[in-house]
């Protein structure tokens, strides 16, 4: 598998790369098309190199990827024949959430045909894209990231924190409740997020609830407390 960008390759290797057979990929629900050389792909992934490499070319130059994203293939297409995606700094707002939602997927891919460096340039783009656009995913993004990812990825670290952050924020409408569903869907998103609320408090310790007042942990009834008659 290749260590270097394409864009290093030398004439003489880019020309062989793009040389030889043609192999037909088929992406999403929707199946849509892609016809790519097979030398440039087993280049660049041991993915590629199982599906189509030698003895076990047995798909007849065909491979369907139904359950990845169409808009995230296209990025890495890009990036296998130019050794690059775009920036999201250089696109207007309106198209900046689109494209960290993209990225996002793209990492999912990545992840799955073992290609690290696009990985770490897919969620680069997510963070920026998310902080220009000023946006972050919600609740049910946040899930599919959990069901998509590794335990320990560091994209589920990404937006564990982010709903850690979401939580905390005085300033914010999104309580811990809101996250409701990925809680109840993924025990490690619970964790997660609690480590990463521990993390960002600095070690501060809240007060000690065995203290104090205990009228805050007994029942009442409607307006009363137990200094009320």
């Amino acid at each position: 598998m290749a260590n270097t960008n394409i864009g290093d390759a030398t004439a003489k290797t880019f020309a062989e790369l793009l040389s030889g057979t043609m192999v037909d990929v088929y992406v999403g629900a929707t199946k849509r098309h892609w016809a790519l050389h097979r030398n440039l792909l087993c280049h660049h992934s041991t993915f590629f190199q199982d599906q189509f490499g030698g003895e076990s070319n047995k798909r007849d130059g065909k491979l369907e990827l139904l359950d990845d994203d169409p808009k995230a293939f296209e990025l890495l297409v890009k990036w296998l024949y130019q050794g690059k995606i775009d920036d999201v700094s250089s696109m207007p707002m309106d198209r900046k959430w689109d494209y960290a939602d993209a990225c996002q997927k793209l990492y999912v891919l990545c992840d799955k045909i073992n290609l690290p460096q696009l990985k770490n340039f897919a969620i680069d783009q997510f963070r920026k894209g998310c902080n220009q656009a000023a946006l972050v995913p919600g609740p049910d993004e946040m899930k599919a990231i959990y069901d998509t990812t590794r335990p320990a990825s560091p994209f589920r670290r990404l937006v564990s924190k982010i709903a850690a952050r979401q939580i905390m924020d005085p300033d914010s409408d999104q309580d811990a409740g809101a996250y409701r569903m990925c809680f109840e869907g993924s025990a490690e998103f619970a964790v997660d997020v609690v480590n990463a609320i521990r993390e960002a408090s600095g070690g501060k310790l809240f007060a000690d609830p065995t203290e104090g007042d205990s009228c805050a942990y007994h029942e009442h009834e409607n307006g009363r407390s137990c200094d009320k008659g």
